[in-house]
């Protein structure tokens, strides 16, 4: 019977002690830290749900959102589509085990954080005036500093050597931000009527990436070392700009897209300027805007319908003026449509995007995609 305690009493230490090392990240595997990390800043392109847990106007944690995501039923998770965003599919391709979690999740603690995490929030931008119609949501600013609370949960994890080297040779930063400075902030009517006489787009593109240029040596300060930086997609064209302009099906608002490229070019110039500046470290730059034009003008070509209307959505022509939401009207046929709603694409479009992040050539992604990037 002692014989029996004596091995009971010994199985229950090693439970445990194994326990206890696993609250301190040392039973963290080769496995889990070889697939390296995502860590997703940005706006609600790529949210994975980060404005769940904000009081903010802006949401997407109801249905029919997120009906195509296969990891949650069909439920919704915050993610403002049909199904999973860029960020999730680069993630998947890149072999992380799982998604990057929200931030602000409960559920984003301990070893989760290895896989990454995202950051992103709906109506965020670099500014921090940007989205403020939403009452709340995360600024680009305050993601970063987000990312410094999750930097040094990772040396509790790893230990300060082990975590450097991880964050440096297996963690992809990737930054989705700029669109909601000119639709939430620069060219919101009534709003901002103020801040557009008394600034000039220069002066306004300028703060932007004056911003932008902090807020990514910022990270690389944390030890962000690998970053793939989105620029702004044409957002004349989206479902929302072409209702409320009454515009043809062919056609996108001129103003939009003229600021959106401005941006873009400036924005090629500080990835260079990065890549110059910061010993060791890579910035490649996405170019989505062309990407979702060419989805745009050549839908057919990718087996869409249309590139103009809305799957979900209510008002006009293209169903773009009321966000989706329970009392919207769904398309049946929602693999056929770029657009998911007013302002997002759909995940046929998203995944025609992630595809060629990950293995296009420079043309859409330079100086090399994601994989290449990812096996520097």
């Amino acid at each position: 019977m002692k014989a029996m305690e004596i091995k009971l009493y010994y199985i229950l230490a090693l439970v445990v002690l194994v326990i206890n090392l696993s609250s301190y990240g040392i039973c963290q595997t080769k496995e889990d830290l070889g697939k390296g990390a995502s860590f997703i800043f940005g706006d609600s392109l790529v949210d994975a749900g980060n404005n769940n847990y904000l009081q903010t106007l802006s949401r997407a944690n109801i249905p029919p959102n997120g009906i195509d995501f296969k990891a949650s039923g069909g439920n919704p998770t915050g993610r403002y589509t049909n199904g999973r965003t860029i960020g999730d599919i680069i993630g998947e391709g890149l072999g992380q085990p799982h998604y990057a979690m929200p931030f602000l999740s409960p559920n984003t603690t301990g070893r989760t954080i290895l896989s990454g995490v995202n950051y992103a929030s709906g109506g965020g931008g670099i500014m921090n005036a940007t989205g403020r119609i939403f009452v709340n949501r995360l600024s680009m600013d305050i993601q970063v500093d987000y990312f410094n609370i999750t930097r040094k949960q990772i040396d509790k994890l790893l230990g300060p050597s082990k975590a450097k080297d991880y964050l440096k040779r297996k963690s992809i930063f990737s930054v989705t931000i700029g669109s909601n400075d000119f639709l939430n902030n620069y060219l919101l009517p009534v709003i901002s009527v103020g801040a557009r006489i008394s600034q000039s787009p220069d002066a306004f593109v300028d703060d932007m990436l004056n911003h932008l240029r902090g807020q990514l040596t910022r990270l690389y300060q944390l030890d962000a070392r690998k970053f793939v930086i989105g620029n702004v997609g044409p957002l004349g064209c989206i479902p929302y700009q072409k209702t409320i302009n009454q515009l043809d099906e062919n056609e996108c608002v001129e103003l939009p897209n003229k600021l959106a490229l401005q941006y873009n070019a400036r924005l090629k110039d500080l990835v260079q300027e990065l890549n110059e500046n910061l010993p060791g470290a890579t910035f490649v730059h996405a170019n989505v805007y062309d990407l979702v034009m060419e989805l745009i003008i050549n839908y057919a070509k990718y087996g869409f319908t249309t590139s103009s209307k809305a799957c979900c959505g209510n008002g006009g022509q293209f169903a773009g003026i009321i966000p989706c939401g329970p009392t919207s009207s769904m398309c049946s046929d929602r693999n056929k449509h770029v657009f998911w709603d007013p302002y997002h694409p759909s995940e046929a479009a998203n995944l025609i995007v992630a595809k060629q992040l990950l293995d296009g050539d420079t043309k859409y992604i330079s100086p090399m995609n994601l994989r290449k990037l990812r096996d520097l």
